[in-house]
């Protein structure tokens, strides 16, 4: 627990002081260096978590993963296969954009792009099966991603429901998400030179 001594003294941000910001800094850095932790945990919410699908859906995701892994895709990739519907419980109408904000301080412009879209591109194997437009995805045609996001979606996403497919378990995925969330490429807390 936090003692009075171990916090900022302002009450309005207008009124903070070089020796506020030191308080908050060192507890910034722990808050910082707990979240592969908490994003871990929240991967494992997904577990049991069915939805009507043939496999809940950590399994689904862990199978994203694997099949990127196992297609020889880069650490990047694979880390936003693994986390591209970790949206799911929080954003259950924007979980693409919600998993994409998570990423995005660890990953190119271009791999943020594609876990935001992917839903997008994915609802061409189902929307016109509930009644939505399956070629919602035909607006982003132009965008440089949007290969790159529909073979996300035939290579990776799409396919991961199977139950008889060899899913690793959570664990495996574990030091790759520790490894990329440990040096984030793209953040406005960051030195202009660090990035």
């Amino acid at each position: 627990m936090t003692t009075t001594s171990e916090r900022a003294a302002f009450t309005s941000m207008a009124d903070s002081t070089v020796e506020d910001w030191q308080i908050i800094g060192a507890h910034t850095a722990q808050m910082m260096a707990g979240l592969p932790d908490r994003v871990l945990g929240h991967l494992q919410l997904l577990d049991g978590d069915y939805g009507g699908f043939p496999v809940d859906r950590l399994t689904h995701s862990l199978q994203t993963a694997a099949r990127a892994e196992r297609a020889g895709r880069d650490d990047a990739y694979v880390f936003c296969a693994l986390m591209h519907d970790i949206g799911d419980t929080l954003g259950s109408f924007n979980h693409a954009e919600v998993a994409a904000a998570i990423v995005k301080p660890f990953v190119s412009p271009e791999l943020q792009w594609m876990v935001e879209h992917h839903a997008e591109f994915q609802g061409y194997y189902f929307f016109h099966l509930i009644g939505l437009d399956r070629e919602l995805r035909e607006r982003h045609r132009e965008h440089p991603q949007y290969d790159a996001t529909v073979e996300f979606c035939a290579d990776f996403d799409s396919p991961a429901f199977d139950p008889s497919y060899p899913t690793p378990r959570l664990e495996h995925y574990e030091p790759l998400v520790r490894a990329m969330m440990a040096s984030p490429v793209n953040s406005i807390y960051l030195p202009k030179d660090a990035s």
